[in-house]
């Protein structure tokens, strides 16, 4: 019998024989924080969607948005395409100033 208590397995890199997905991390995925939310909605009321809704509908904004960002660096050959987690924020705060004038 193996030890399993003495096995350290990353989940965090799942191989599919052609490439390394990664999922759920903040570098890959800037919505990870309203996914999360979603998920703990979804868990604290027994898994009935329309409890959520709200839930649901800020992450889709989320994802919406990022991908607006990601398709505008990309036209303008802006590398990443996906901005850092530590740049983030300064572009939600520009992106607020430019569009509340």
């Amino acid at each position: 019998m193996s030890k399993l208590n003495n096995t350290e397995i990353n989940i965090s890199k799942v191989t599919d024989g052609k490439r390394n997905l990664r999922r759920n991390h903040e570098t890959d995925n800037p919505c990870l924080k309203e996914y999360n939310l979603s998920l703990e909605c979804l868990g604290n009321n027994n898994y009935i969607r329309d409890a959520c809704q709200n839930y649901f509908k800020n992450y889709r904004i989320c994802q919406k948005f990022w991908q607006n960002i990601v398709a505008d660096r990309k036209v303008k050959n802006i590398k990443p395409y996906l901005p850092p987690p530590e740049d983030r924020k300064n572009i939600k705060n520009e992106y607020l100033k430019f569009n509340t004038k």
